[in-house]
């Protein structure tokens, strides 16, 4: 017999598809208006005032006064804000700031808004409801929830909650789901990361558990602790688990792991969330790519990745884009990030509506020899290279070597195995084909004789889990890079065999 709650979800997801199409159904419009509302919003800020807002009255005036930026460029107004001053980045004072470990600034603050803290929690909201409305699946309603994430304990600066993003969020989950969700407030509190999973274990274990949520890394950890403690597969303690829901980063590579400790398929939804706004998530699930969200208080703008790093790269609005290009996502929002780039690269999927992929980050990337290979490149071809086969890869990151030791340089591939492969040079060779055919500049440089085809150094076990410990970087949002431009991560690596 359905519940109450499962009874009203239909109808409500109804009445949400219908409010999302209307603005995903005039998406140009969608994205003026709100361009219109944050640059009149923010005319007598500091920063409207400094780039002459009053005199902005469509995107090339925009272009022409504000340029683009990262977290350093913005530093100098973000710092008055953290400092307790007024209408800096968005009128009056934020009601929050989203802490993250920055890679080149040290702690980043990102401003919360009363205006853009809605758009954190609705899309989530909608996402699931869109789920419902396209499946009629509400059976995970009444069962118990869970989200891995980081501590909800807020800290204060100058009258300004700060904390993690995830532990902000926290604090606003519907009534509604209070009863259904866990981790308990005080297991969620616990700051070191193993110490946290473990009591999660123990308190979802006799659980009637319908929904997990988190960064597949930190729940396959979860998962391989709960394996480890029942000699049971996740589908078998948890026989009503059938909806994951994930962000972060890509699942792919993680898919057929997570289907061997599960024991089953479940469906998925994939979100794009970041501190500076949620950016989109999966509405369909046999579509691929996720719903941009237009409606939310940010302005998109996309520059080709490729031209990105040009004395004067072209800025382009979504009327312009095109499918399968890789682009930089470049934000302004009603948190008051303005041509904020937050470093992600995304490509199109579909223009009707408009879908994304993340296919990466700017500054991750390979290019030691103008190869230019991209996150998602590296991706998909150890996807490709192990689909059909038993080799399971639990993570992995690459690295140029630009001095061997002896013959031509090549790209070197750290990858921790579940399942090994009985031949790595056949594995190496079937990655090496796919990225040939995937970048055109990889493949000249290997047949050119300019590289060598990629080799493969097996890591230990848990040698990634206790190399992001080493660096203070276990759990939370904090993710391993699937490549660099330099050897910073593998040099002197500890964890290989």
């Amino acid at each position: 017999m359905l519940s109450i709650k499962s009874a009203l979800a239909k109808p409500f997801a109804k009445r949400i598809y219908r409010s999302v199409q209307k603005w995903a159904k005039n998406p140009v419009k969608t994205q003026e208006q709100v361009f219109q509302k944050l640059i009149s919003s923010a005319t007598s800020t500091q920063f409207g005032i400094d780039h002459d807002f009053i005199s902005i009255n469509s995107h090339d005036d925009f272009v022409k006064r504000v340029p683009v930026r990262d977290y350093e460029g913005l530093k100098h107004y973000v710092e008055r804000v953290v400092a307790g001053e007024e209408d800096i980045l968005w009128k009056g004072k934020p009601i929050y700031f989203a802490k993250t470990s920055g890679t080149t600034s040290g702690a980043k603050y990102i401003p919360i808004t009363k205006e853009s803290m809605p758009s954190h929690t609705e899309a989530a909201r909608n996402a699931i409801l869109l789920y419902i409305h396209e499946t009629g699946n509400t059976k995970f309603i009444d069962g118990k929830m869970i989200f891995l994430q980081g501590s909800p304990i807020l800290n204060e600066q100058n009258g300004v909650k700060l904390g993690r993003l995830s532990g902000i969020v926290a604090h606003y989950i519907p009534k509604y789901l209070q009863k259904n969700r866990l981790p308990s407030w005080e297991t969620n509190c616990i700051e070191d990361w193993e110490t946290k999973v473990d009591a999660i274990v123990e308190e979802t274990l006799p659980e009637n558990m319908t929904i997990i949520s988190g960064i597949p890394s930190w729940v396959q950890m979860y998962f391989e602790k709960l394996q480890e403690k029942t000699g049971k597969k996740v589908g078998e303690i948890f026989k009503n688990f059938n909806l994951f829901i994930f962000g972060g980063v890509n699942y792919e590579p993680y898919r057929a792991k997570f289907e061997s400790l599960i024991g089953r398929k479940v469906d998925s939804i994939e979100f794009y969330p970041a501190s500076e706004g949620f950016f989109a998530y999966q509405d369909k699930q046999n579509e691929k790519g996720m719903l941009l969200q237009l409606n939310s208080g940010i302005f998109y703008e996309f520059i080709k990745a490729d031209e990105f790093f040009n004395d004067n790269p072209k800025r382009i609005t979504i009327k312009d884009v095109a499918i399968g290009v890789n682009y930089v996502m470049i934000i302004s929002t009603n948190a008051g990030l303005w041509g904020y780039n937050i470093g992600d690269t995304v490509e199109f999927t579909s223009i009707n509506p408009y879908r994304v992929i993340v296919s990466g980050r700017i500054k991750h990337f390979i290019s030691a020899f103008g190869e230019h290979v991209i996150g998602k490149e590296v991706e998909q071809a150890i996807q490709e290279a192990t689909a059909d086969t038993n080799i399971r890869v639990s993570e992995f990151t690459v690295a140029p070597q630009i001095n061997p030791k002896e013959g031509l340089p090549y790209h070197e591939w750290f990858i921790e195995f579940e399942n090994e492969p009985k031949n790595l040079s056949d594995l190496a060779k079937k990655i090496d084909e796919s990225l040939q055919k995937q970048n055109s500049y990889y493949f000249d440089l290997i047949k050119g004789s300019v590289l060598q085809t990629l080799k493969i150094t097996r890591v230990k076990k848990d040698g990634f889990k206790n190399y992001m410990k080493s660096i203070g970087k276990l759990g939370g949002q904090n993710k391993l890079p699937r490549l660099s431009n330099d050897r910073k991560i593998v040099e002197d690596f500890p964890y290989t065999y």
